[in-house]
């Protein structure tokens, strides 16, 4: 993921094969040159050939050393968008430990640790991180008690992150959306439900996009704390 000299601001943006990740992706690069990170490298060269300035930076976050070799080049980084994440739906007596694991590893352990890896880059560009929460880290309810839990410890970690990187001038914004039109969803309907999918119920990837890019240009004496939303009636 080295970055090469622009005069545009610099976004990292996770998980920006499909879903949020890319439409994230897709706004901010009006504005940023964009490291499309992800796993599959076809969707995210076929992504950056849409976008000026774009450019696909496959990577698993749960390989570390990997990681830390991919982002060792970049001296400044504007803006930070953790969109990657795993969902597992399940009631606690059915959920291993090894599942505990993978799912804690992705929402949590990676995002903490691409974002240490970064801090020199954000505090150089007084910079902003976004972390796409979810409704499930603000209220835990049966059968998502895993997912549940990673997500409120995204929100503690953003919480803390803020405060100790106040004094860097680093942003730092917790973002929970509703329910939302993805792939995700569509497995997670498949797990709860046996009528029609319907993405009308749900919100669209664009404006959960647009919150995060509201966040990213909230104006400098402002700093976007919480974003909550959910799809309307």
């Amino acid at each position: 993921m080295t970055a090469q000299p622009s005069d545009r601001p610099l976004a990292l943006v996770t998980g920006a094969s499909r879903g949020i990740g890319a439409a994230t992706a897709r706004l901010l690069a009006a504005t940023h040159d964009v490291l499309l990170g992800g796993r599959d490298v076809d969707a995210l060269t076929a992504l950056a050939a849409e976008l000026p300035g774009a450019r696909p930076c496959p990577v698993d976050v749960t390989d570390y050393a990997a990681l830390a070799d991919s982002v060792a080049g970049i001296p400044r980084l504007d803006v930070l968008v953790h969109s990657a994440g795993v969902v597992t739906v399940a009631p606690l007596a059915d959920i291993p430990a090894a599942e505990w694991h993978r799912v804690l590893d992705v929402n949590v352990v990676a995002v903490a640790e691409l974002t240490r890896l970064l801090l020199p880059a954000l505090r150089a560009a007084r910079g902003r991180v976004v972390l796409v929460n979810s409704g499930s880290g603000l209220r835990g309810r049966p059968d998502w008690g895993l997912y549940a839990a990673s997500k409120f410890a995204l929100r503690a970690y953003a919480d803390v992150l803020r405060d100790e990187e106040a004094e860097h001038g680093v942003r730092v914004t917790s973002v929970f959306p509703g329910r939302t039109d993805t792939d995700m969803q569509r497995e997670v309907w498949a797990l709860e439900s046996d009528g029609d999918y319907r993405p009308e119920r749900y919100l669209r990837v664009e404006t959960v996009a647009e919150a995060i890019r509201y966040a990213v240009q909230a104006p400098p004496d402002a700093q976007v704390v919480d974003l909550a939303f959910r799809p309307g009636p």
